[in-house]
């Protein structure tokens, strides 16, 4: 799909077979979404702009390239984007924060919102979504839509796994909003769940059901 980038890594592919994985521990399965963040937040953050820098080295003066504008908002959706914020934020330890607490009703599959707290100059920032599980797409559709309220103009999204309804779902709300994910797997369940998949995020990271 346009405007999707499916992150073929080794490292991220490896990793996210081990999370698939039905016994993996709590705590490994923290560890590997930490991790996975992290690299999936290189990749994100590739083509960032670059200045140069007058600085000295030991030996001499030189110009050196610096990340230019203003440090990047990560935009976690409570509560299982908070996994993956962890390694992003070791990558990019300076980025400002932004929650966004949704939930899904079992029943209807909409998205509801409880919380949200953001910068308030967002919209001169580059706004990382950061949402493990894009399977209807609703919730991050949600996200995307709060941000844009809060006043967001540059936004991009982090995933571990999607669907193609999800992502379909979500390119057709916000075609302006790239995507980039470990992997797009077959479909949703009568659930709303992805399969093959890996269950839900949430409940793995924090042990719960």
């Amino acid at each position: 799909m346009q405007g999707v980038t499916v992150i073929d890594h080794p490292l991220v592919q490896h990793k996210l077979t081990l999370m698939r994985k039905k016994d993996t521990s709590t705590k490994s399965f923290r560890q590997l979404l930490k991790e996975i963040g992290s690299l999936i937040c290189y990749e994100v953050t590739r083509d960032l702009p670059l200045e140069d820098v007058e600085i000295e080295t030991p030996l001499a003066t030189i110009q050196a390239p610096t990340l230019a504008g203003k440090k990047l908002v990560f935009a976690p959706v409570l509560r299982s984007g908070m996994g993956m914020l962890e390694g992003m934020l070791e990558l990019v330890p300076a980025a400002r924060v932004a929650h966004v607490g949704l939930y899904r009703d079992p029943a209807t599959l909409a998205c509801v919102e409880y919380y949200f707290k953001a910068p308030g100059d967002i919209a001169e920032r580059l706004v990382v979504i950061i949402d493990p599980m894009l399977a209807t797409g609703n919730t991050a559709i949600a996200a995307a839509d709060r941000l844009k309220e809060a006043g967001a103009l540059q936004i991009r999204i982090a995933c571990l796994l999607a669907s193609p309804e999800g992502l379909s779902s979500f390119q057709s709300h916000h075609p302006d909003v790239p995507v980039w994910v470990a992997a797009v797997d077959e479909r949703l369940n009568d659930h709303g769940y992805i399969l093959p998949g890996l269950g839900d995020a949430g409940d793995r990271m924090y042990g719960t059901r």
